[in-house]
């Protein structure tokens, strides 16, 4: 019998909002399952999860993502695996943002997360930060190899 929602978990993640509907220390398995918002152009760097794949499914907008050569646009309904191993990221196309689910295993791309995060003081967007300082662009990319994750590229482009 299903438990049903445990989380509901708020984070601000950069210029996003995170809501943790399922932490991977919930499960034996470590399935974490976040549900994200993030306004058009949002993109984070070319990266690769050593340990675990990333699946994005569109619940609103479009998403563009590059999973090594290619790019692919999905949307509402639509989902698409990002492989452990190859370098991959995504960029909001729709003009009015996007909010997807996002689906790993083991729990690191989830306690990257947290470690970068704050708790949201509200269920929306927050306010832009804009790019990082150097300081904070290095912590960002330790808490990353932290959480078996390398950057290895720039964000997309329009």
């Amino acid at each position: 019998m299903p438990v049903g929602p445990t989380s509901t978990e708020q984070l601000w993640f950069l210029d996003t909002l995170a809501i943790v509907r399922v932490p991977h220390d919930e499960g034996g398995d470590g399935i974490s399952v976040l549900e994200r918002f993030a306004a058009q152009g949002d993109s984070p760097p070319l990266h690769v999860h050593k340990n675990e794949d990333e699946i994005f499914h569109v619940l609103e907008g479009e998403l563009r993502v590059r999973a090594g050569d290619a790019d692919v646009r999905i949307g509402a309904g639509e989902t698409i695996l990002g492989p452990k191993g190859v370098p991959h990221t995504y960029r909001v196309e729709s003009s009015e943002g996007a909010r997807w689910l996002l689906i790993t295993g083991r729990g690191d791309f989830e306690r990257f997360m947290r470690a970068v995060s704050r708790q949201a003081e509200r269920a929306e967007l927050p306010v832009p930060e804009g790019p990082p300082t150097a300081e904070q662009a290095e912590a960002l990319a330790t808490a990353a190899r932290e959480g078996a994750i390398e950057f290895v590229g720039s964000p997309l482009d329009p």
